[in-house]
């Protein structure tokens, strides 16, 4: 399970990426609500931990910007305002859920086991991509109707790039998609998982899917308005 922790206090920070690093969970950080929004949009996750009390966008409006944009990954607020009035307002603008400081890290994540069991992932359309179909919650890729097995790293990778068709992709945002804001993998291990991407999704094909910008990154060169079940 990916998980994006958006907390501006770094102990606090530290304490959660660890805590659900230990227990199997793939985390990626942000200190401010700016940076978190933005992560949010360009990455999958099957949930977030949001604190209130963010410098440049609070909580609040990061989950509100969310929302109106029909952005539906679960969210769990997670802040030290207990007042009745904090957590009607988080819920009544989207948060799945609300829990409070000091807090149980088991409670943590029962609940995230919770709204991610009953909300399912944020992106659990059906996606279509010209010949290429993908079903997000069974992981699953078929091109012109023919299976095509994907492992773990290679599924995050190819969606990463599925999610903005046409657009230039930084190594390092498709690194921090597959392995991780806190991974010290360097380009030569995505080069090496973009070769054996390719070779799966690309090499029995006419038509090229994935694209090499010459010292930027990759691209998923099918157009844009051939991709369906994006948000």
């Amino acid at each position: 399970m990916r998980i994006l922790i958006i907390e501006d206090e770094p102990r606090m920070q530290d304490l959660i990426r660890q805590g659900l690093y230990e227990r199997g969970y793939t985390v990626m950080t942000a200190g401010d609500g700016e940076t978190g929004l933005e992560l949010a949009r360009a990455h999958e996750f099957e949930a977030l931990v949001v604190d209130i009390g963010l410098p440049r966008l609070d909580g609040y409006a990061l989950v509100h910007a969310l929302r109106t944009s029909s952005w539906s990954t679960p969210v769990l607020i997670l802040t030290a305002r207990d007042a009745e009035d904090d957590i009607i307002r988080g819920l009544d603008l989207g948060a799945d859920d609300y829990l409070t400081k000091p807090f149980s890290f088991a409670e943590l994540v029962a609940r995230l086991q919770s709204i991610t069991r009953h909300q399912g992932w944020s992106n659990a359309r059906i996606i279509e991509a010209g010949d290429v179909v993908v079903d997000p919650i069974q992981r699953s890729v078929t091109r012109n109707s023919l299976p095509i097995g994907l492992t773990r790293q290679e599924f995050l990778l190819f969606m990463s790039l599925l999610r903005h068709p046409r657009q230039c992709i930084p190594r390092k945002t498709l690194i921090e998609s597959v392995w991780g804001s806190e991974s010290t993998v360097g380009t030569s291990a995505l080069d090496v998982l973009v070769n054996s991407l390719r070779s799966k999704i690309d090499n029995p094909f006419p038509t090229k899917l994935i694209g090499t910008v010459r010292g930027a990154g990759y691209v998923f060169q099918e157009p844009a308005r051939e991709t369906k079940g994006l948000p």
